[in-house]
């Protein structure tokens, strides 16, 4: 837990100046504060009896509170004003590492983790922390700071009864720290069950055409019971531990409370000579600065509560920022010039060391030339690609490009030499002309218009409200093949040496298709292409055919050799095309 609290800590640190403008206001308004309940017992001490209140005096004191009064409000104001600055910076730069971190780990980490939990741990944990961490620092300061100067007060007043205090105060700090103890564990649980429900919610609501379609609602409710259920349990009974530390420490001041006020008012009256003499000013001072002396820890028990969960959703962010990055390779060679050459050399690579995938795989690819990869869900094609752009580090052998080990160049500059079209397609909130401009935000007008020409999209982005201004979205009301044809048209734009084409006309009908196929033969012309393809009649023309099942080649050729040969291949396409 202090291990947390200080890596919060560290984030606050730039901003120290707010830290400091805290404390010294906050040490003002207390001070001011503080100093009411004195002038108060002068003016009960004032009104000793019927004719006897010196209403002169009673005036001066009335405008002194009242300047108190007004000084303590602003001090408290600055200081509020200072906290909610430091908490604004530190979770700013705590927000923005964790945004970046996500950026530079690696693709398995995104891909064991679902967007829900990830997103959760982004927004609602940051904000935890922000309430009960950073927030609650300036309830914590100002309770200590009011916590010493009403002892200082006290003791001024009546060293004894003062003592009498400081020594029942334990019990207060006791049975707020065995409530906490309780409370922590049921913070981290429900911590970790809202990421769930999150991951759910987004997961259901990003998915409701296939939830609907595969009358999956009454179960994606159940799920969704199930967790809501336990984060109910677990978060009533961390709230009920939480809702104890309050009235328990409430009840142990109330006690502490009574005995001051006893003791007080034995020693006014003279019954107790071994508390001293009080006047009836003072034990109205003294009962005021133990009430001020009591709520702080009220206070700060309620921050403790907070604190619990705060530090479970500290960690929870901390773990991400923990988790092992990719390693910087800005040192390493830059592909300046990429031929097309491609090899694999004897790769071997599993998602997990139980399963194995591809095992002694190699290949050579010629400058220039269209490979297809066909085979089986689950044989290893998209894996390839996966390699081949280093989203995943082979386990043995090694991959070349252009006569280099990928390993030995920087990913950045291996990654730019490829233009990819995914199945799934992908557009961001922004312009038309913004989203197919992606990879080459230089580019003009003219050049956008081009390529989207080139790949038939221009027609239906010109019927478009405001054409290529057009704001679009993942859920702008564009269909799945028109954002495949601004996908691709990023692709023409960028004019990368090498291309990757897993299923990229899967979402778009046959005419479009044997339209883009034309385009993508141009584009295609003297570079090399990858090809993965569902449909076979759309690689007919590679030049060299892979064949994968189980993650191993088991043919190679062109569709002609293929085919005379009778094999796996040849029953594929086959199959496709039985009447």
């Amino acid at each position: 837990m202090f291990k947390t609290l200080r890596r919060v800590a560290s984030y606050a640190r730039p901003y120290m100046i707010y830290f400091i403008l805290t404390i010294v206001f906050a040490a003002a308004g207390v001070a001011l504060s503080l100093s009411v309940p004195v002038f108060i017992g002068e003016a009960v001490d004032m009104c000793i009896g019927k004719k006897l209140v010196d209403f002169d005096s009673l005036k001066k004191l009335a405008l002194i509170l009242a300047a108190i009064v007004i000084l303590s409000g602003l001090f408290q104001w600055l200081m509020s004003l200072y906290t909610n600055k430091l908490a604004f910076f530190t979770v700013r730069d705590l927000r923005a590492d964790i945004f970046n971190k996500l950026e530079r780990v690696p693709i398995k980490y995104i891909d064991s983790h679902t967007k829900g939990e990830l997103t959760s741990r982004v927004i609602n944990d940051i904000e935890i922390v922000s309430d009960g961490l950073l927030q609650g620092f300036t309830q914590f300061f100002s309770g200590i700071i009011t916590i010493i100067g009403t002892l200082i007060f006290m003791m001024t007043i009546n060293v004894k009864i003062a003592l009498v205090v400081v020594f029942l105060t334990p019990l207060s700090f006791i049975a707020a720290s065995k409530i906490t103890k309780a409370t922590h564990d049921s913070y981290v649980k429900q911590s970790k069950l809202r990421g769930d429900m999150v991951a759910l919610a987004e997961e259901m609501a990003g998915n409701q055409k296939i939830v609907k379609a595969f009358v999956y609602g009454s179960r994606a409710e159940a799920r969704f019971e199930e967790i809501n259920k336990n984060y109910g349990r677990i978060g009533a009974k961390a709230t009920f531990f939480s809702s104890m530390t309050n009235p328990t420490t409430r009840f142990v001041n109330g006690l502490i409370y009574a005995a001051v006020g006893l003791l007080g008012a034995l020693g006014a009256v003279g019954s107790a000579s071994f508390v001293g003499r009080m006047s009836v000013g003072k034990l109205s001072s003294f009962l005021a600065y133990a009430n001020q002396y009591t709520k702080p820890f009220n206070e700060i028990s309620g921050v403790f509560a907070e604190l619990q969960n705060a530090v479970a959703s500290a960690q929870r962010i901390f773990d991400v920022l923990d988790e092992e990055e990719i390693p910087d390779d800005s040192h390493k060679e830059i592909l300046s010039e990429c031929t097309g050459e491609l090899k694999f050399i004897n790769v071997e690579f599993s998602y997990s060391p139980e399963t194995e995938l591809i095992k002694n795989f190699s290949l050579d690819v010629s400058p220039g030339e269209r490979v297809a990869i066909v085979g089986p869900t689950g044989c290893g094609k998209s894996t390839i690609i996966n390699l081949l752009l280093r989203f995943y580090d082979i386990n043995n052998g090694r991959i070349e490009i252009s006569g280099k080990n990928i390993s030995d160049i920087t990913r950045d500059s291996l990654r730019s030499s490829f233009g990819m079209v995914l199945q799934e397609t992908w557009v961001f909130t922004g312009t038309v002309a913004e989203n197919i401009a992606y990879g080459a935000p230089d580019s003009t007008r003219e050049q956008i218009i081009e390529a989207a020409k080139s790949v038939y999209a221009h027609s239906f982005i010109k019927r478009l409200p405001d054409g290529y201004d057009t704001v679009i979205s993942e859920n702008s009301g564009l269909s799945q093949g028109q954002k495949q044809l601004i996908c691709i048209a990023r692709i023409m734009l960028m004019n990368p040496p090498m291309l990757i084409l897993d299923e990229a006309t899967s979402s778009i009908d046959l005419r479009t298709e044997q339209r883009i196929q034309k385009a993508f033969a141009k584009l295609m012309e003297g570079r090399t292409s990858f090809i993965i393809a569902h449909r076979l009649s759309t690689i007919k023309n590679s030049d060299t055919i892979l064949v994968m099942k189980q993650g191993k080649i088991i043919e190679q050729g062109n569709h002609s050799q293929l085919m005379s040969n009778g094999g796996f291949y040849s029953e594929l396409y086959n199959s496709q095309f039985a009447s």
